[in-house]
């Protein structure tokens, strides 16, 4: 039985992820070149080091300015930050998930400076009791360690915890975890190969959260 739901944040609460992308994308395209999406798709849900800009100079095989490159994303993708709303659904399901009397955690490889600043800024934050960032662990998704401590800080065993993840490694990490998966793909990550979940949504507001249980239920 489900007691508890736990979020990801990047690309499913709040979508920082297509706006990263195009704005990184934009950049490629002004000088010359263009970031493969596939390439993208490997960064997102967990951390590699990729250096964008630093991939910009092998792909047209010149020197740029990457400070200037990085203060120019920085800019432009806070730009679209400030004015973006949390994903269609994604308040619905958390009143819904209270109603309920379900536990509530969330579990990112962001940050907890991040992720807690844009969820006060959704006015979402008091709907978490549990928040697990990379702060608290070693390694970050597809690893299982975060929604672990997840489910560990809400007092719930793995199979008690249903999670909702858009990207492949958010999916595996939860997954690995022992815990049901529904996965909600963004517009760059919608193509992604995904482990087996319970269940795939195009947008949360396309079906209600009881509903949502009734099926990973069955499944």
């Amino acid at each position: 039985m489900i007691k508890g739901i736990i979020f990801d944040f990047d690309g499913l609460i709040f979508d920082t992820e297509t706006l990263q992308y195009q704005v990184i994308n934009e950049i490629f395209q002004e000088n010359g070149s263009e970031l493969p999406l596939s390439r993208w798709q490997e960064e997102i849900g967990t951390h590699t080091g990729f250096m964008p800009f630093q991939y910009l100079e092998k792909q047209i095989n010149r020197k740029v300015n990457q400070q200037e490159l990085e203060r120019k994303f920085n800019d432009h993708f806070q730009a679209k930050l400030a004015v973006e709303k949390a994903r269609p659904g994604v308040e619905d399901y958390l009143k819904e998930a209270e109603q309920l009397n379900l536990k509530i955690g969330l579990a990112s490889s962001s940050n907890f400076k991040w992720v807690s600043n844009h969820l006060k800024q959704l006015n979402l934050y008091e709907y978490f009791q549990c928040i697990k960032t990379s702060d608290d662990v070693e390694f970050v998704k597809p690893d299982p360690a975060l929604y672990v401590k997840a489910a560990q800080c809400l007092g719930l065993k793995a199979e008690e915890c249903l999670v909702f993840e858009d990207s492949a490694n958010g999916a595996l990490a939860a997954k690995k975890a022992g815990m049901h998966c529904v996965v909600v793909p963004n517009d760059v990550t919608r193509a992604m190969d995904f482990c087996k979940v319970e269940h795939k949504l195009t947008s949360m507001a396309d079906v209600s959260l009881k509903e949502l249980l009734g099926i990973v239920d069955i499944r």
